[in-house]
This record gives C-alpha cells, sequence and structure tokens, in this order.
C-alpha cells in the first residue's frame, strides 16, 4: 500500500505528533508499504529510508506550522497514495483533506492535539468564543475525512458529543524494550540516581515538554514535599518560569531544588525514567499521554489527573494515583502517599508494566493499517 502522512509536526521539532509519526512511519516500512510524508520545513529528507517533502511554514510560539499551499496537492498527485493519512490536521492536514477529497483519495485524520482547550485557556476573556470557532473548525476539517480516530476514551467521546462524524478509537504505541525496569540496575543510571538524590530523596519527575499547557505550576505541590527531590525532564517557552516558580515552592520548605534536565531522547531518555521513584503529570489537557505509558513500561507508579486521556492509562490504586486537579492539594497528597510508601510504588509499577508492556507500536500499527483499509473499502466507523 502507498500511504501519504501529512502531519503538523516533524522532526527537528519533537512533540507526541511528530513522535507517532515517527514510529508509523517505522513501522509501515517494516511491514512493507511504501510512505512518504509531508510536513512543514525545516526537516530530514528522509525517515528510515522513507522519503519526506517538505513546504514552506511560519514559526508560530516556536512551532513550524506549515503553509497550505498549493503544493500540497501536487505532491499528493504525483505520489498517488491508496490512502491519506493525516496526523493532528488543523492547517496543513486541513488543506491536504480537502486536497485529497477533490482528488478521490480515502483519508484518516488522527485527532491528537485539543486546540480548543488550548485556546480557552489562553485566549483571556475571549477564551469561550474562540474555543467554540475551534471546534466548529475542527468538525468541518475532520468532516472531510473517512474516518477520524481518537487516542483515548475521553476524546473519543468530547468529539462525538461535538459533532464530529465517523470516528474511532486507536491507542498508542510505546517501546517497551527501551523503556524497561531493568535499566535501573545500570552503572548509569545508578551513577544518576547518585547525582540526583545524593541525600536519599525519592525522584518524582516530570517529563515532556515545558509549555504553559502543561500546567507545570500544579508542581509545587510536589516541590515542596519533605524527602522529595523533583526531576524535570524536557524544554520549552515555559522553561524560565517554572525553574523561578518550582525553585522557589523548594526554597520555602527548605527543600532540594529542582533538577531540571533539558531535553533528553533515545537512551539518555530512558535512563532518566529509570532512575525516578514516581512519575507525575500535572496537564488537564492531554488527548492521550504519550509519557505517561513510558513511565509505566519504565515500572513507575504515575499520578496524574483525573481528566482526558490519563483515564485510560492510569489505574486508581492499581498503576498510580488519579488527583482530582479541581482539588487543591490533590496533587500534593496522592504524590505524598507514594514518597512514604515504597511497597505501594513497586507493586503499582509492576502492573503498570504489565499492563502497556504487550502495546508495541508494531502491533498499534497492524491496527492503523485495518482502518485504511477499511476507508478503502468505504467502511463507516461509529457515528
Amino acid at each position: 500500500m502507498r500511504v501519504a502522512i501529512a502531519t503538523e509536526s516533524f522532526l527537528p521539532t519533537v512533540n507526541g505528533v511528530t513522535t507517532s509519526v515517527c514510529r508509523v512511519v517505522e513501522q509501515l516500512g517494516e511491514l512493507g508499504h511504501e510512505v512518504l510524508v509531508v510536513c512543514p520545513r525545516p526537516a530530514p529528507h528522509r525517515h528510515a529510508g522513507h522519503r519526506v517533502v517538505t513546504v514552506p511554514s511560519v514559526s508560530v510560539r516556536s512551532f513550524p506550522t506549515g503553509l497550505p499551499t498549493h503544493e500540497v496537492r501536487a505532491v499528493l498527485d504525483r505520489f498517488a497514495p491508496d490512502v491519506l493519512h493525516v496526523a493532528s490536521p488543523f492547517v496543513l492536514g486541513a488543506r491536504a483533506l480537502r486536497d485529497a477529497a477533490h482528488l478521490g483519495l480515502p483519508s484518516v485524520a488522527v485527532y491528537q492535539t485539543d486546540m480548543p482547550a488550548y485556546l480557552a485557556q489562553h485566549a483571556g476573556p475571549a477564551g469561550l468564543r474562540a474555543a467554540n470557532t475551534a471546534w466548529r473548525w475542527v468538525r468541518r476539517v475532520h468532516g472531510l475525512a473517512g474516518r477520524t480516530l481518537a487516542p483515548s476514551s475521553a476524546t473519543l467521546a468530547e468529539l462525538r458529543a461535538h459533532g464530529v462524524p465517523r470516528t474511532a478509537l486507536w491507542r498508542r504505541g510505546v517501546d517497551a524494550t527501551s523503556f524497561h525496569p531493568d535499566r535501573r540496575t545500570s552503572a548509569e543510571v545508578a551513577a544518576l540516581r547518585r547525582r540526583l538524590a545524593p541525600g536519599g530523596e525519592v525522584l518524582v519527575g516530570y517529563v515532556g515538554r515545558l509549555a504553559p499547557e502543561k500546567e507545570l505550576g500544579r508542581l509545587v505541590e510536589v516541590a515542596g514535599q519533605p524527602g522529595v527531590r523533583l526531576v524535570v525532564v524536557g524544554d520549552g517557552p515555559a522553561r524560565r518560569q517554572a525553574e523561578h516558580v518550582l525553585g522557589t515552592a523548594a526554597a520555602a520548605g527548605s527543600r532540594p531544588m529542582p533538577v531540571f534536565l533539558g531535553h533528553r531522547s533515545g537512551t539518555d531518555l530512558a535512563d532518566a525514567y529509570a532512575a525516578l521513584d514516581v512519575f507525575v503529570h500535572p496537564g488537564t489537557r492531554e488527548t492521550f499521554g504519550q509519557t505517561l505509558q513510558e513511565a509505566a513500561a519504565s515500572g513507575l507508579p504515575v499520578v496524574a489527573p483525573a481528566r482526558g486521556g490519563p483515564l485510560d492509562l492510569v489505574g486508581h490504586d492499581t498503576t498510580g494515583l488519579l488527583f482530582d486537579p479541581d482539588a487543591p492539594g490533590s496533587l500534593g497528597r496522592a504524590v505524598g502517599r507514594l514518597v512514604l510508601d515504597a511497597t505501594a510504588r513497586s507493586r503499582m509499577g509492576e502492573a503498570g508494566r504489565a499492563l502497556v508492556g504487550d502495546r508495541s507500536w508494531a502491533s498499534l500499527t497492524r491496527e492503523l493499517v485495518g482502518h485504511y483499509e477499511d476507508v478503502r473499502a468505504g467502511g463507516v466507523a461509529a457515528a
């Protein structure tokens, strides 16, 4: 099968959309499919042996945003794919879906970014109006797709509630080989733990982009706890503010200062997970939460909000703890419980590993190919 993937984000930008697209491209190649990626520039010319075509872009909040030029249709026309896969369509993806409709190409759209919630949070007094406008655009864009795939049951329900047609559930895979509890026994991880916790502190960590929508300010409830050192892995526009706010909270309680390790990938990222004792995610607007899966695969108990994607990924009191994001102190109490109970940490970490251990990208990509085949055959998902 010839698969064109139009994505709003690709390398060298690293985020959840990029990661999932890269894994899908790699696995489609392993299954014998031919793939073409269309993305904003700059980007590498090839990935996993497949061609990457770039379109002009402008920078929006440090993200390269692809422009919806006529070049998209020309690329699709030349490649003549059997199916178009659009990752997190909003601008470039919207153009690709429109062109696919004109060319008679079957299409699958993957919903990954909760843009309405983002606008509601950051558009000030006009937030609600901006969110409603965004939902109208989401309905219009995804209405062009033969099928829209949601990453979690909460997101699927939200899409359906807002009138997005032809929806189905498609979760994400995880590299359970790289992210593995056995990494804890390596000399590199042992050395990292000694550096991060010289006083034997319990290491509570966040991994992800440092941006306003991640609600990092909630981590003040962790930074000020006794016996804890907060570890933050990632980078982004909110890093300086996070360093100030979380450092102030730690200093006020005479606690160890939070450690910001910056962006990590590959083995370095897997080692960072393995060095932690507890994983915490403060954001309430996740359509899925890939880092939660990576943490679980690493054998960590996960603390996350009882809202959105984490509801599918965290079994409360089984693989971690869900906190009430509307109740001040709920996050801190959940983390504090695990800090004091090493047995619970071990039990939940083992359960989390068992839950995600078989969620390989290979199996999820085979499932995705089934969706491709359905739309090619004219199949319709649930309304």
